[in-house]
């Protein structure tokens, strides 16, 4: 088995963001004007639904080295329903997180649909992101000093 650690380094600054650092790259999460924010990049959310398009993107490309296919294109609209009455405390009943996340594939592949199907599957179950979205991964908080 081959472990690795993922770490990702955020600091709150003015307003509503949040400036990170990941590896060798540094990026700012933020809101939009409406939220009080500067709209200086992606709220956590739209991070989120990039984070699980890029990995599904990442491991196409994986499959598609390792099973040589052809693979001349991959597009992906991510769209995530959320009641946003929940992270603003006006709901305390219903999950905070997205109701649903759909994710509308395009494949330009010399692979037939039901093909494209199979692939895609596989694509789903070796992809990290999908599967912590799908699964509870055990989440630790902690105060630090």
């Amino acid at each position: 088995m081959s472990y690795k650690n993922v770490t990702v380094y955020t600091e709150l600054g003015a307003g509503a963001r949040v400036e990170c650092r990941a590896g060798n790259h540094t990026f700012v999460i933020d809101q939009p004007l409406s939220s009080g924010g500067q709209d200086l990049g992606p709220t956590p959310l739209e991070y989120y639904l990039a984070a699980l398009a890029g990995c599904i993107s990442s491991i196409a490309r994986i499959i598609t080295n390792q099973k040589k296919i052809d693979l001349k294109g991959l597009k992906i609209t991510s769209v995530g329903n959320i009641n946003t009455d929940v992270l603003l405390g006006k709901n305390t009943e219903e999950r905070s997180g997205f109701q649903s996340i759909d994710l509308q594939v395009w494949i330009d592949a010399n692979l037939s649909d039901s093909q494209k199907v199979e692939f895609l599957n596989e694509v789903e179950r070796r992809c990290p992101v999908s599967e912590n979205t799908i699964n509870a991964t055990e989440v630790t908080v902690s105060l630090m000093h």
